[in-house]
Formats: structure tokens, C-alpha cells, sequence
């Protein structure tokens, strides 16, 4: 297939293109660095500037993995504007894409998040649950809206709510290996909220396995089935590293040096991924530890 990728030289991007040529499909890739891009990704790969430069290409299906990092710094009006429009725009683009092909894409992944249900607490969260409204939950509300007009086009549209991915070179991980590996580490807050996490290998094959099934539709938590707490998280990446634990960031700290953002760090949901379960899809890396065991011993 030619297959139209955005944020294709993000943390997941780079990864879901080799796989996808490795697949032998037609890399059509969005990057506002064409050149500087052409080096990361597989050798064939078209890159151009923007979604709208691939009006004559006709691609066959789409996956949307653009928007501007969300977890750096304080969250100003302007940077909360710019991580609502990047994604929104983003969106919009492939979707006025699809309105103006004569022969639409079959097929949509768009990316979501965790951060769509808001803070949970300690509830089991599946696709049904209501989400708690939020500035998180609206970002993902907008995006996933946006997404789904392509389906008045003929486009099926499948949403994947990203946990926090794992692995070495980016990610959650890059932030927080060299305090531990220090010995500096410690909880977030009392530790006892939960984040959702998935390999970054499983999460590729996710997005594949949502592009391939002509029957999957509608949202997916694409999360590991086994979320940890905090404080869980924290001992086990200790643990794998050999290193001590003992020093939690407060919260009335990380709350003077974030401000809103530190709900990133200190609200989360007890995710699972209830329909991708139930459409067969099997995870390499279910436990945390044996994740984290990869992930370290592959650097």
C-alpha cells in the first residue's frame, strides 16, 4: 500500500516506517525538514512538507502520529494553544485530504492519548469509560473529533490512545534514566498514580495491526494489560538498574515548578486494552519487568 505517514521521523515514526518497509509498502512521509528527514527514514521514502503536497500521490491509507510535544515545560496560554492546533491542524489536513480525492484512503490511525480520560484514580478504565473533563481530555476530545470526519468520507477511521511508550533513545525513558541511574530517583507524589505504558516494539505493531484489520474501528487503548502505579514503576526501573529509590519528588514541589502541567506526572488512569484484546491482538512485553529487561539490556 502507499501509505501517507505524519510525525514520521517522531519516537514511534521512525520505527513504524522501517517496519512498514520491511513490509513493502509505499512510505509516503510529512515532514517540515524534507531533507534532514530523507536521512532518517528508509531509503524510497517520499517526503515532502506538508499533507496537502500529497494531493496527486492517492495514498492508500493514512497513519497520524503529528503534535507538538506535550510533557515539556510549563503550560502557558500560547503552549497550550500550540499543542491543541498542532494536533487539530494536523488532522484537519488529512482530512481535507480524504474530501478532496477522487479515490480516498481506505483506511485512518490517528493517535490519541491516555490523557482522554483524565485523571481516574485507581478505576479499571476500558474504552467505555467516561472520561473526567479536563485540559488532557479536551486535547484528545478535539483530536479524535477531527479524526473521525474522514469517516464521512468513506475512511475508516481506528483511534489508538497511546500510554506512556518505552525504549531507549526517546521517550518517558530518556527523562528519567540518568537520575536513577544515579541513584536519584524516586516516586512522583505518594506514587499511587497510574500510568499505562507499552514497549515501543508493541506499539508499531499496534498501529499495524489497526491498519491491516479491515474490521477495527473506533477507539483502542494501546497500553500495555498490565499498568503499574508510580511507585511500582519507579522500584521496578530501580530495580532493573541496581540502583536505590529513595528520593520522591513532593508534589507541592512539582507543582511550583510545572504549574498545571505537573497533572501529567501526578493524575492517571488504570488503562487497559480491553478491545484490542478482543480482536486478537497478543502482547510481546505484558510486564513491565520483562520490558524494562529489553529495553537495558539492548543499550
Amino acid at each position: 500500500m502507499r501509505i501517507l505517514i505524519t510525525g514520521a521521523t517522531g519516537f514511534i515514526g521512525q520505527p513504524l516506517c522501517e517496519a512498514l518497509a520491511e513490509k513493502g509498502h509505499e512510505l509516503l512521509a510529512v515532514s517540515r525538514g524534507p531533507d534532514k528527514a530523507r536521512e532518517l527514514l528508509p531509503e524510497g521514502a517520499d517526503v515532502r512538507a506538508a499533507v496537502a503536497d500529497f494531493a496527486d500521490a492517492s495514498p492508500e491509507a493514512v497513519i497520524n502520529l503529528a503534535g507538538e510535544p506535550i510533557a515539556e515545560g510549563r503550560w502557558t496560554d500560547e503552549k497550550k494553544r500550540k499543542i491543541v492546533e498542532s494536533r487539530v491542524e494536523s488532522t484537519r489536513a488529512i482530512v481535507e485530504l480524504c474530501a478532496a480525492a477522487e479515490s480516498p484512503p481506505k483506511v485512518l490511525v490517528s493517535a490519541s492519548a491516555m490523557g482522554y480520560y483524565g485523571d481516574q484514580g485507581d478505576r479499571e478504565v476500558t474504552e467505555d469509560t467516561p472520561p473526567n473533563h479536563e485540559f488532557v481530555h479536551d486535547i484528545c476530545d478535539r483530536w479524535e473529533s477531527e479524526a473521525r470526519k474522514a469517516e464521512s468520507h468513506g475512511v475508516r477511521v481506528a483511534i489508538a490512545r497511546i500510554g506512556l511508550v518505552l525504549d531507549q533513545g526517546g521517550g518517558m525513558l530518556a527523562r528519567t534514566l540518568t537520575p536513577f541511574k544515579l541513584g536519584v530517583g524516586g516516586r512522583l507524589g505518594d506514587g499511587s498514580q497510574y500510568m499505562p505504558w507499552i514497549h515501543r516494539e508493541d506499539m508499531v505493531r499496534i498501529l499495524i495491526f489497526l491498519l491491516e484489520r479491515e474490521e477495527l474501528s473506533g477507539p483502542f487503548n494501546a497500553s500495555a494489560p498490565k499498568p503499574v502505579t508510580n511507585a511500582e514503576f519507579t522500584q521496578t526501573l530501580a530495580s532493573a538498574l541496581h540502583r536505590p529509590a529513595v528520593l520522591p519528588a513532593p508534589a507541592i514541589a512539582l507543582k511550583l515548578a510545572f504549574g498545571e502541567m505537573s497533572r501529567l506526572l501526578l493524575t492517571g488512569a488504570k488503562m487497559l486494552p480491553k478491545r484490542l484484546e478482543e480482536a486478537g491482538f497478543e502482547f510481546r512485553y505484558a510486564e513491565l519487568k520483562e520490558a524494562l529487561a529489553e529495553i537495558l539490556d539492548s543499550q
